[in-house]
């Protein structure tokens, strides 16, 4: 007698496409039974709340805010030069004089601000209270007309 040519796996293959059938018929079959019975659009509506959170319950108008358009900005926002404290201080926290510039560390913002000897309207030397105003350089912010602070 011959052996037979339907192996394990061939027999496995087999259950499995033919469960894979029965349940497409079956899903088909559900699909055709709820065809009549469409949700209504109230049902499929879903809405997000104050949080960003999905709900099916809709927003409270109460809490609904109001924006104007002119308000939005899309893109990079328009340079407004700041009107702000020209005159700020801090202390020349290190300078090399071989070389000719410092930095000072802001007092309000801790900042450290690059400073050149040439902007210097008197002779400095480190850990002095100085004021200054800033400009903007090619490489960051760079103090300029830096006075050293009368000692109180």
């Amino acid at each position: 007698m011959a052996k037979s040519k339907e192996t394990f796996n061939k027999k496995e293959k087999e259950k499995k496409r033919l469960k894979q059938r029965q349940e497409k018929k079956e899903k088909m079959e559900e699909r055709k039974a709820n065809a009549g019975k469409t949700k209504s659009l109230d049902d499929m509506m879903a809405y997000i709340d104050e949080n960003g959170n999905i709900t099916s319950t809709p927003p409270d108008p109460k809490m609904r805010k109001v924006y104007n358009l002119e308000d939005i900005q899309i893109g990079v926002p328009k340079y407004e030069p700041q009107e702000e404290d020209l005159l700020r201080q801090g202390v020349l926290s290190f300078f090399n004089t071989g070389k000719g510039f410092g930095f000072i560390n802001d007092a309000q913002t801790g900042e450290r601000i690059f400073v050149h000897m040439s902007q210097m309207l008197e002779p400095l030397n480190e850990n002095d209270k100085v004021t200054y105003e800033v400009e903007k350089g090619d490489r960051g912010w760079n103090a300029v007309n830096v006075k050293k602070l009368p000692k109180k």
